[in-house]
């Protein structure tokens, strides 16, 4: 039990160092302002972008999505079973029907439905947003003007960096959980190294949206610092867990999870596939990018 600990820890450090490093490469390196490049530069940084926007649509439909379907199924079924029992008590025919019914009620796509409740969640908030502060004009698309994002720190860009900075670190805690709660160290080395890869991946491509959103230094900082925390907290949250006995799965973390996956949803759509593609520069080539990006968090999703 000390040596699953203690790789515990290690999986915990190593997730929050590593972090760090890969967002505050793109975040402070001056190298990553695409404001300012020009030429051939421009152009790399581009492409780079179109890879950020393919892990992010992997991230969201072979990660999040597909993650809170599973769990929002899981424990339906659970409930379902808990059920079933005093059912039984009732009668042969009651019983019957009973089962009937609830076979009908895991018919209905409940898990999409509340994937969709968060999609429609962040659409309200930044409907909100635009009706309250109609200066807050969009900064990207075919229209877009040419001012600088950070004059509008209410722009609709902003919000949906925040957004997408809230949703990732739902996730990344769930998968700090899922490390913390394994009870043989040959898995917990196993998960371990499939979610470093992910989180060093989305991390990097995180801290070059918020640059290419005009978030400012100080606010990326704190954005990258409180992500990185993240999975090391869910991981000493998992501890406690696998020490105490408790189910670390329950329905409301599968139903945060699924609002999660939806505020995702509405950015990757949105925003950052939009935001890569408005140009009609070299499309064959930013498909090639999002589609390795894409392929990156499909390979990775074998193992986490």
């Amino acid at each position: 039990m000390e040596l699953l600990l203690a790789v515990k820890i290690g999986c915990l450090v190593g997730l929050l160092l590593l972090t760090l490093f890969c967002g505050l490469v793109p975040a402070q390196v001056k190298w990553f302002q695409i404001h300012a490049a020009t030429g051939r530069h421009r152009r790399i940084l581009n492409f780079i972008g179109c890879f950020a926007a393919g892990v992010f649509l992997g991230a969201c439909l072979m990660h999040m999505v597909a993650d809170a379907l599973e769990d929002i199924k899981e424990e339906l079924e659970k409930r379902m079973q808990q059920v079933s029992p005093s059912q039984n008590i009732t009668g042969s025919a009651n019983s019957s029907s009973g089962a009937d019914d609830g076979k009908a009620e895991l018919d209905y796509p409940f898990g999409e439905l509340v994937i969709s409740c968060g999609f429609f969640l962040v659409f309200l908030i930044e409907s909100l947003v635009v009706h309250c502060c109609p200066s807050a004009t969009h900064s990207h698309g075919a229209a877009a003007s040419d001012k600088d994002p950070k004059d509008s720190a209410l722009s609709p860009s902003s919000f949906r960096a925040l957004v997408l900075f809230v949703s990732l670190s739902f996730h990344s805690v769930f998968e700090g959980l899922a490390v913390g709660v394994q009870r043989d160290k040959t898995e917990v080395l196993q998960l371990c190294g499939a979610v470093l890869v992910h989180k060093a991946i989305v991390v990097f491509s995180l801290a070059l949206k918020l640059v290419q959103s005009g978030t400012r230094a100080r606010w990326r900082l704190v954005y990258l610092v409180l992500f990185a925390l993240m999975s090391p907290a869910g991981i000493a949250v998992g501890i406690g867990v696998s020490f105490s006995g408790g189910d670390a799965s329950s329905l409301a973390r599968a139903v945060l999870e699924g609002v999660a996956a939806g505020t995702f949803l509405y950015v990757t759509f949105i925003e950052i596939l939009p935001h890569e593609l408005h140009s009609s520069e070299a499309p064959l080539a930013k498909f090639f990018f999002i589609a390795i990006g894409f392929t990156f968090m499909a390979v990775i999703a074998i193992w986490a």
